[in-house]
């Protein structure tokens, strides 16, 4: 299998638990705040697993489309995900465009699929994370390519405390993952994706050490 892998805590934990049938992990550069730390965990974790990684550049969807998270930090809204406002982080179809890339690749190594990490709690903000969108996909796919490729996403009904808990009897090491929007040298905190963060890990009784600017790359 192919896994689209971002170095956030849920694709990382994916990646470990399915890591005996997962080929190539590839990362995407579509020019989020927060890409290249990302890119760089996903790094680390498949050098870990002796998985091999590929980065692909998508900066066409940095230029041209519309969202904060594309914006630059001070763009980011601070909050839970379930505010209104946390709707300007949607990319508009970014996980359309990454799957159909995954699926071309894939069939291109003669691998059987692709994965993605999509969550239970994806759901309210994220169209593109859905269980109707991830179904036609998989059919889409399925459709187009020659070897009827699948595409698997079992973490679709896990929400994130659930996430970290697998994450945690995997032995996953957190400290590895990047998630804030903000995209700076540690985390902020106070973003959507950093609460829910934090609360997944806390509720799995996981600690981190502190995060300290250079435990990710400046750049």
């Amino acid at each position: 299998m192919l896994m689209v892998l971002s170095g956030g805590m849920d694709s990382v934990t994916m990646l470990h638990d399915f890591k005996d049938r997962i080929a190539l992990a590839v990362t995407f550069q579509y020019g989020s705040n927060h890409n290249k730390r990302e890119a760089w965990c996903a790094r680390k974790n498949c050098e870990k697993l002796g998985i091999e990684w590929l980065e692909i550049d998508l900066g066409f969807m940095g230029r041209y489309f519309n969202s904060s998270l594309l914006s630059g930090a001070d763009a980011i809204p601070e909050g839970h995900y379930a505010d209104e406002n946390m709707r300007s982080t949607v990319v508009p179809f970014r996980n359309g465009i990454m799957l159909s890339v995954a699926a071309g690749l894939a069939e291109s190594r003669g691998l059987r699929g692709v994965m993605i990490a999509n969550h239970a709690g994806d759901h309210t903000i994220y169209p593109d994370c859905r269980t109707g969108f991830v179904t036609a996909m998989a059919k889409a796919v399925s459709e187009g390519t020659f070897d009827h490729l699948d595409l698997k996403a079992p973490y679709t009904f896990m929400t994130k405390n659930q996430i970290a808990r697998r994450g945690k009897e995997l032995g996953v090491d957190y400290s590895l993952t990047y998630s804030c929007y903000k995209g700076g040298p540690t985390h902020c905190g106070k973003c959507g994706t950093c609460i829910e963060r934090m609360e997944a890990l806390a509720d799995a009784g996981i600690e981190l050490p502190a995060e300290t600017p250079g435990q990710y790359p400046a750049e």
